[in-house]
């Protein structure tokens, strides 16, 4: 009896152990296995990542984006405040703060590059700022702008850093994955402190050619006593009001808050949604667009006027579908960071100098 327990002591012992070294040998292989596959991740990320930055009137707002598959990485989005009237090495430095962090928050050597949305007037080929006369960013007039971001990021000079008008950035993101995305032909307008506008075939912005107007966008182009810009923005609203009441607001959202006690801001809103239908509608017909992409931040009130908006259109004789964006700003980061794409950069050769 004593042998057999001996046995059975030796059997349990040496099972133990082979549990044991069993045990060891599956953590390696796991271990080895998911080092590969994130080797591999890792790998696959430093092709295919880019920030997309939109360059706001008082902001800039930035984030990475997967090329591969459009998507915004979440940790990533950063926003910094900006005061437009500074000196341009202080504006830069608040852009080259807001990169920083996006760029911290990625793997090391991950970067393909960075795609900013910029307003203009700008040299969009040798970015270079020419923005004058407009009450901001006046400083950053002849600063070579992907110079200074590159240098102040410590990359060297050939580090792409490419640049595309700002709205054209959201009407591309649009057209990639947003409304837009199913139409061979779009229109996107943003409604803000400005009237911008884009119109995209295949993707790619028309700046020229008999089918849009002189720069590929409708702010300049005559309106009542001056031109679209004056009509289609905020400015529009406030001063309406104000001729109307004696009141000044502070922006559209403080009006938009007013429309259920006072008609008058409705009427307001009826004016203006039924002058943008009779006003869009022409170049939607001539461009033949598919649908026209609202967004900007007056189509929050889009509840206001966006019906009255679509009914002009088609009192106008244009059937064109209107959708709201979802995307909103993202569909600017993923414009902007498209701008990485070598294919897409060389479609885009002829169109950039034109905006």
């Amino acid at each position: 009896m004593r042998k057999v327990n001996n046995n059975k002591k030796w059997v349990s012992r040496n099972c133990s152990l082979f549990f044991a070294l069993q045990i060891k040998i599956n953590t390696f292989i796991n271990r080895f296995q998911t080092n590969s596959v994130g080797s591999k991740v890792k790998q696959k990320m430093k092709q295919n990542l880019a920030i997309g930055v939109d360059i706001g009137g008082s902001h800039i707002s930035c984030a990475a984006v997967d090329l591969d598959t459009f998507r915004i990485l979440e940790e990533t989005r950063t926003e910094r405040a900006v005061n437009n009237k500074e000196e341009a090495s202080v504006i830069i430095g608040v852009w080259v703060n807001a990169l920083k962090a996006v760029i911290d928050r990625i793997p090391e050597g991950s970067l393909k590059g960075i795609g900013f949305g910029m307003p203009g007037p700008f040299d969009y080929v040798k970015g270079i700022s020419y923005i004058k006369g407009v009450a901001k960013y006046e400083k950053l007039y002849g600063c070579k702008v992907k110079n200074a971001i590159a240098d102040n990021l410590g990359y060297h000079d050939s580090f792409p850093v490419r640049f595309m008008n700002d709205v054209s950035t959201f009407a591309v993101g649009e057209a990639l994955v947003g409304k837009a995305s199913k139409a061979e032909r779009s229109i996107s307008i943003t409604l803000g402190t400005g009237f911008g506008s884009a119109f995209i075939a295949n993707k790619i912005p028309i700046v020229d050619g008999p089918e849009v107007p002189k720069l590929g966008c409708v702010y300049h182009l005559p309106y009542g006593d001056n031109i679209a810009d004056d009509y289609f923005s905020t400015r529009w609203f406030l001063g309406r009001y104000k001729k109307m009441t004696g009141i000044e607001l502070s922006g559209v959202k403080e009006l938009t808050s007013l429309a259920a006690s006072d008609k008058r801001v409705m009427d307001l809103f009826t004016e203006f949604g039924t002058n943008l239908g009779i006003f869009l509608a022409p170049w939607l017909l001539k461009f033949r667009a598919e649908i026209v992409v609202v967004g900007g931040n007056i189509s929050h009130a889009y509840n206001l006027f966006g019906e009255i908006f679509e009914n002009s259109l088609m009192n106008e004789g244009c059937n064109c579908r209107v959708a709201l964006s979802e995307l909103k700003e993202d569909a600017a980061f993923i414009g902007a960071a498209w701008l990485l794409d070598d294919k897409f950069w060389k479609d885009i050769q002829h169109t950039l100098p034109l905006m």
